[in-house]
Protein backbone atom coordinates (compact mmCIF):
# COMPACT_ATOMS: atom_id res chain seq x y z
CA UNK A 1 0.00 0.00 0.00
CA UNK A 2 1.44 3.33 -0.64
CA UNK A 3 1.83 5.83 1.75
CA UNK A 4 1.36 9.70 1.73
CA UNK A 5 4.27 11.83 3.12
CA UNK A 6 3.23 14.21 5.95
CA UNK A 7 4.96 17.26 4.54
CA UNK A 8 4.86 16.70 0.96
CA UNK A 9 1.18 15.22 0.38
CA UNK A 10 2.90 12.70 -2.31
CA UNK A 11 2.51 8.90 -2.26
CA UNK A 12 5.52 7.48 -0.97
CA UNK A 13 5.93 3.75 -2.20
CA UNK A 14 6.03 0.88 1.14
CA UNK A 15 9.14 0.23 3.06
CA UNK A 16 8.17 -3.66 2.14
CA UNK A 17 7.75 -2.79 -1.75
CA UNK A 18 11.08 -0.86 -1.80
CA UNK A 19 12.78 -3.99 -0.23
CA UNK A 20 10.95 -6.15 -2.48
CA UNK A 21 12.32 -4.41 -5.56
CA UNK A 22 16.04 -3.73 -4.25
CA UNK A 23 18.42 -6.00 -5.85
CA UNK A 24 19.75 -8.65 -3.54
CA UNK A 25 23.29 -8.09 -1.70
CA UNK A 26 26.62 -9.20 -3.97
CA UNK A 27 27.61 -12.31 -2.10
CA UNK A 28 31.31 -14.04 -2.90
CA UNK A 29 30.56 -17.05 -5.02
CA UNK A 30 27.60 -15.70 -6.62
CA UNK A 31 27.16 -16.88 -10.67
CA UNK A 32 25.61 -14.00 -12.29
CA UNK A 33 26.03 -12.60 -15.72
CA UNK A 34 27.77 -9.10 -15.82
CA UNK A 35 24.65 -7.11 -16.30
CA UNK A 36 23.23 -8.79 -12.79
CA UNK A 37 26.90 -8.30 -11.83
CA UNK A 38 26.48 -4.94 -12.20
CA UNK A 39 23.25 -4.37 -10.96
CA UNK A 40 24.29 -5.29 -7.15
CA UNK A 41 27.68 -4.21 -7.09
CA UNK A 42 26.03 -0.69 -7.87
CA UNK A 43 23.14 -1.71 -4.96
CA UNK A 44 25.77 -2.78 -2.49
CA UNK A 45 27.46 0.52 -1.06
CA UNK A 46 29.78 -1.24 1.26
CA UNK A 47 31.58 -3.37 -0.87
CA UNK A 48 35.05 -1.08 -2.21
CA UNK A 49 36.10 -4.20 -4.70
CA UNK A 50 34.21 -7.20 -6.09
CA UNK A 51 35.04 -8.69 -9.81
CA UNK A 52 33.13 -11.13 -12.14
CA UNK A 53 35.68 -13.90 -13.11
CA UNK A 54 33.80 -16.57 -15.82
CA UNK A 55 30.53 -15.69 -14.26
CA UNK A 56 31.88 -16.12 -10.37
CA UNK A 57 31.70 -13.11 -8.25
CA UNK A 58 35.21 -12.59 -6.06
CA UNK A 59 35.32 -10.20 -2.91
CA UNK A 60 38.63 -9.40 -1.76
CA UNK A 61 39.95 -9.99 1.89
CA UNK A 62 41.38 -6.97 3.55
CA UNK A 63 44.60 -5.37 2.67
CA UNK A 64 48.05 -6.44 4.04
CA UNK A 65 50.36 -3.09 3.95
CA UNK A 66 53.57 -5.52 3.21
CA UNK A 67 51.72 -8.28 1.34
CA UNK A 68 49.31 -5.78 -0.98
CA UNK A 69 49.16 -2.06 -0.44
CA UNK A 70 53.05 -1.02 -0.49
CA UNK A 71 53.92 -3.14 -3.80
CA UNK A 72 50.92 -1.86 -5.18
CA UNK A 73 52.18 1.63 -4.52
CA UNK A 74 55.93 0.30 -5.90
CA UNK A 75 54.08 -0.21 -9.39
CA UNK A 76 52.22 2.91 -9.34
CA UNK A 77 55.04 4.89 -9.42
CA UNK A 78 56.71 2.79 -11.87
CA UNK A 79 54.20 3.20 -14.02
CA UNK A 80 53.67 7.06 -13.11
CA UNK A 81 57.12 7.85 -13.75
CA UNK A 82 56.94 6.07 -17.59
CA UNK A 83 53.70 7.55 -18.31
CA UNK A 84 54.90 10.71 -17.35
CA UNK A 85 57.34 10.77 -20.25
CA UNK A 86 54.88 9.60 -21.98
CA UNK A 87 52.14 11.52 -23.24
CA UNK A 88 48.71 9.55 -24.80
CA UNK A 89 49.69 6.50 -22.61
CA UNK A 90 47.03 6.61 -20.39
CA UNK A 91 47.33 4.59 -16.52
CA UNK A 92 44.78 3.16 -14.45
CA UNK A 93 44.59 1.77 -10.61
CA UNK A 94 41.41 -0.43 -9.81
CA UNK A 95 39.83 0.94 -12.65
CA UNK A 96 36.71 -1.44 -13.75
CA UNK A 97 37.00 -3.35 -17.04
CA UNK A 98 34.27 -4.87 -19.23
CA UNK A 99 35.69 -8.01 -21.31
CA UNK A 100 33.02 -10.00 -22.13
CA UNK A 101 29.76 -11.13 -20.78
CA UNK A 102 31.15 -13.04 -17.94
CA UNK A 103 34.25 -11.14 -16.78
CA UNK A 104 34.09 -7.50 -15.16
CA UNK A 105 37.56 -7.18 -13.37
CA UNK A 106 39.11 -4.54 -11.26
CA UNK A 107 43.46 -5.23 -11.84
CA UNK A 108 45.80 -3.66 -9.95
CA UNK A 109 47.31 -1.61 -12.93
CA UNK A 110 46.59 -1.20 -16.31
CA UNK A 111 48.49 0.55 -19.15
CA UNK A 112 45.77 1.46 -22.23
CA UNK A 113 46.67 3.26 -25.52
CA UNK A 114 43.28 5.14 -27.36
CA UNK A 115 42.10 3.77 -30.15
CA UNK A 116 43.63 6.29 -32.74
CA UNK A 117 46.76 4.86 -31.08
CA UNK A 118 45.85 1.38 -31.94
CA UNK A 119 44.92 0.00 -28.44
CA UNK A 120 41.92 -2.13 -28.28
CA UNK A 121 39.90 -0.56 -25.42
CA UNK A 122 37.44 2.38 -24.87
CA UNK A 123 35.76 4.70 -21.96
CA UNK A 124 32.11 3.73 -21.91
CA UNK A 125 29.74 6.85 -21.49
CA UNK A 126 29.37 5.35 -17.84
CA UNK A 127 33.18 5.90 -17.19
CA UNK A 128 33.97 2.33 -17.81
CA UNK A 129 36.73 0.97 -19.51
CA UNK A 130 35.68 -1.96 -22.12
CA UNK A 131 38.12 -4.07 -24.18
CA UNK A 132 41.37 -5.24 -23.73
CA UNK A 133 43.76 -2.86 -21.69
CA UNK A 134 47.59 -3.55 -23.24
CA UNK A 135 48.89 -4.17 -20.18
CA UNK A 136 47.59 -5.13 -17.05
CA UNK A 137 49.18 -6.15 -13.44
CA UNK A 138 48.26 -7.55 -10.53
CA UNK A 139 49.44 -8.10 -7.39
CA UNK A 140 49.45 -11.09 -6.00
CA UNK A 141 49.25 -12.03 -2.27
CA UNK A 142 46.66 -14.29 -1.06
CA UNK A 143 44.88 -14.23 -4.99
CA UNK A 144 48.07 -15.67 -6.57
CA UNK A 145 46.07 -18.91 -7.62
CA UNK A 146 43.09 -16.98 -9.39
CA UNK A 147 45.68 -14.69 -10.70
CA UNK A 148 47.65 -17.48 -12.18
CA UNK A 149 44.76 -19.76 -13.51
CA UNK A 150 41.39 -17.89 -13.95
CA UNK A 151 42.46 -13.88 -14.64
CA UNK A 152 45.04 -15.37 -16.84
CA UNK A 153 43.09 -17.73 -19.06
CA UNK A 154 40.15 -14.92 -19.05
CA UNK A 155 43.32 -11.91 -20.19
CA UNK A 156 44.92 -14.25 -22.84
CA UNK A 157 41.49 -15.26 -24.23
CA UNK A 158 40.61 -11.23 -24.32
CA UNK A 159 43.91 -10.40 -26.12
CA UNK A 160 45.53 -8.09 -22.86
CA UNK A 161 48.95 -8.11 -24.86
CA UNK A 162 50.87 -8.17 -21.87
CA UNK A 163 50.05 -9.38 -18.27
CA UNK A 164 52.25 -9.19 -14.93
CA UNK A 165 51.87 -10.71 -11.47
CA UNK A 166 54.21 -10.39 -9.11
CA UNK A 167 53.58 -13.50 -6.43
CA UNK A 168 55.11 -11.31 -3.10
CA UNK A 169 55.26 -13.96 -0.84
CA UNK A 170 56.99 -15.93 -3.52
CA UNK A 171 59.25 -13.13 -4.35
CA UNK A 172 58.53 -13.62 -7.98
CA UNK A 173 57.11 -11.41 -10.56
CA UNK A 174 56.07 -13.06 -14.00
CA UNK A 175 55.69 -10.86 -17.22
CA UNK A 176 53.73 -12.53 -19.98
CA UNK A 177 53.73 -11.39 -23.40
CA UNK A 178 50.69 -12.77 -25.85
CA UNK A 179 52.09 -14.60 -29.24
CA UNK A 180 49.46 -16.13 -31.44
CA UNK A 181 46.86 -15.99 -28.68
CA UNK A 182 48.99 -17.72 -25.88
CA UNK A 183 50.73 -16.09 -23.27
CA UNK A 184 54.93 -16.57 -23.03
CA UNK A 185 57.05 -15.55 -20.26
CA UNK A 186 59.12 -12.87 -21.28
CA UNK A 187 62.51 -13.64 -20.22
CA UNK A 188 65.27 -11.00 -18.31
CA UNK A 189 68.53 -9.60 -19.47
CA UNK A 190 70.95 -11.04 -17.33
CA UNK A 191 70.89 -7.63 -14.65
CA UNK A 192 67.25 -8.85 -14.32
CA UNK A 193 65.99 -6.31 -16.56
CA UNK A 194 62.67 -7.30 -18.31
CA UNK A 195 61.73 -4.97 -21.36
CA UNK A 196 58.13 -4.30 -22.71
CA UNK A 197 57.29 -5.76 -25.82
CA UNK A 198 54.12 -3.47 -26.51
CA UNK A 199 55.84 -0.25 -24.54
CA UNK A 200 59.15 0.47 -25.47
CA UNK A 201 61.03 2.31 -23.12
CA UNK A 202 59.44 0.25 -20.14
CA UNK A 203 62.05 -1.97 -17.57
CA UNK A 204 61.44 -3.39 -15.32
CA UNK A 205 64.52 -4.03 -12.75
CA UNK A 206 63.57 -7.62 -11.25
CA UNK A 207 65.81 -8.24 -8.22
CA UNK A 208 65.47 -4.60 -7.61
CA UNK A 209 61.72 -4.72 -7.09
CA UNK A 210 61.60 -7.46 -4.95
CA UNK A 211 64.16 -5.90 -2.62
CA UNK A 212 61.90 -3.06 -1.72
CA UNK A 213 64.94 -0.80 -3.92
CA UNK A 214 62.31 1.64 -5.65
CA UNK A 215 65.06 3.98 -6.40
CA UNK A 216 67.19 1.34 -8.30
CA UNK A 217 63.70 0.18 -9.98
CA UNK A 218 63.06 3.88 -11.38
CA UNK A 219 66.87 4.60 -12.35
CA UNK A 220 66.44 1.78 -15.00
CA UNK A 221 62.91 3.01 -16.02
CA UNK A 222 64.93 6.23 -16.87
CA UNK A 223 67.52 4.40 -19.13
CA UNK A 224 64.46 2.62 -21.00
CA UNK A 225 62.86 6.50 -21.29
CA UNK A 226 66.13 8.15 -22.45
CA UNK A 227 66.33 5.00 -25.29
CA UNK A 228 65.98 5.72 -29.19
CA UNK A 229 62.71 2.76 -29.22
CA UNK A 230 60.70 5.16 -26.82
CA UNK A 231 62.05 8.55 -28.58
CA UNK A 232 60.44 6.45 -31.53
CA UNK A 233 57.44 5.49 -29.61
CA UNK A 234 56.22 8.24 -28.38
CA UNK A 235 57.07 10.38 -32.11
CA UNK A 236 54.49 7.64 -33.44
CA UNK A 237 51.91 8.09 -30.65
CA UNK A 238 52.46 12.32 -31.24
CA UNK A 239 51.33 11.67 -34.91
CA UNK A 240 48.11 10.13 -34.10
CA UNK A 241 45.06 12.76 -34.82
CA UNK A 242 43.71 12.15 -31.31
CA UNK A 243 46.72 12.75 -29.56
CA UNK A 244 47.15 16.10 -30.29
CA UNK A 245 44.43 17.23 -29.10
Amino acid sequence: MALKDAVTGKQQEAPARRAATAPPPLSSGDRLTRREFERRYEATAYVRKAELIEGVVYMPTPVHYGGHSEPHAHIIGWLVAYCAATPDVRLGDNATVRLDIENEVQPDALLRLEPAAGGRSRVSEDDYIEGPPELIVEIAGTSATIDLRDKLRVYQRNGVQEYIVWQVYDRRVDWFHLIEGEYTPLTPDEPGVVRSKVFPGLRLALPSLLDGDLARVLAVLQQGLASAEHADFTARLAEQPEAKT
